[in-house]
């Protein structure tokens, strides 16, 4: 049986979440493997059905939105879609990423035809951290750099936001399909866990029936302050403490 989801917020209209990483958000038959959702976790811990209105990978763990009947779960789906919402993640990447850039590349669907038409994606993204550590990760180099990355995506394509760092050459550490393995193998070793690091630190809607704007935010502090070791966010708590980053300002 799956532990009880963090609860982030909840109204008669929705709930906020904390997704825990490697959760699916529903069943699918892709990974039909997986026996931990959060739309049947969530569905069981509130008693009553719950509705999908976006979703997050099932590597990144952070702020999920689900709505509690069918007139909210219209409502916020088509804010996503028209995009009136705003999403903010938090990313740690290999090498000295930028501190401030803008990446406008276009995509084309995962596992598409070679003839299918790509589809505007744009993402801004901001420095926040780096680190130097004098371990040698990556043979071509005399050290090892990361940086965490702050994203601001303002398009909603699957994986944009592992895409367009892969497309910057600062891959997510962790991150299989779009990394390098022996570097994802080497910082899992490292810091105990094998995980992407992506973190969806806030997300802003649109009241459903109110349309006030709600913000929710994961508990993620950047500047190192305490957390208690049972919130769900200390895993990466625990990667700020440990690791000597050099936070910009």
């Amino acid at each position: 049986m799956s532990p009880p989801l963090h609860i982030l917020w909840r109204d008669e209209h929705l709930v906020a979440v904390y997704k825990p990483a490697g959760w699916l958000v529903h069943r699918t038959g892709l990974d039909a493997g997986e026996t931990r959702f959060v739309m049947q976790t969530l569905r069981d811990q509130l008693g009553q059905h719950v509705f999908p209105v976006h979703r997050l990978d099932k590597g990144t763990c952070g702020v999920l939105v689900m709505a509690l009947h069918s007139d909210a779960a219209r409502a916020l789906s088509q804010a996503f879609e028209h995009q009136a919402t705003h999403k903010r993640y938090l990313a740690m990447v290999r090498g000295w990423a930028p501190e401030a850039t803008e990446v406008d590349h276009a995509l084309k669907p995962d596992d598409a035809p070679a003839d299918a038409a790509v589809q505007d994606a744009h993402t801004r993204f901001r420095l926040r951290a780096r680190l130097t550590l004098p371990e040698v990760s990556d043979s071509r180099f005399p050290g090892t750099r990361a940086s965490l990355v702050e994203a601001l995506p303002t398009t909603g394509r699957r994986h944009q936001i592992r895409r367009h760092l892969k497309h910057l050459a600062h891959p997510i550490i962790g991150d299989a399909t779009h990394g390098k393995g022996p570097i994802n193998r080497w910082w899992a070793e490292r810091l105990g866990q094998q995980r992407l690091w992506l973190h969806a630190w806030e997300l802003r809607v649109p009241h459903p029936v109110t349309g006030d704007l709600l913000v929710f935010e994961s508990g993620l502090r950047l500047d190192g302050g305490a957390v208690e070791e049972s919130a769900p966010v200390a895993d990466w708590q625990r990667l700020l403490v440990r690791l000597p980053w050099s936070l910009e300002s």
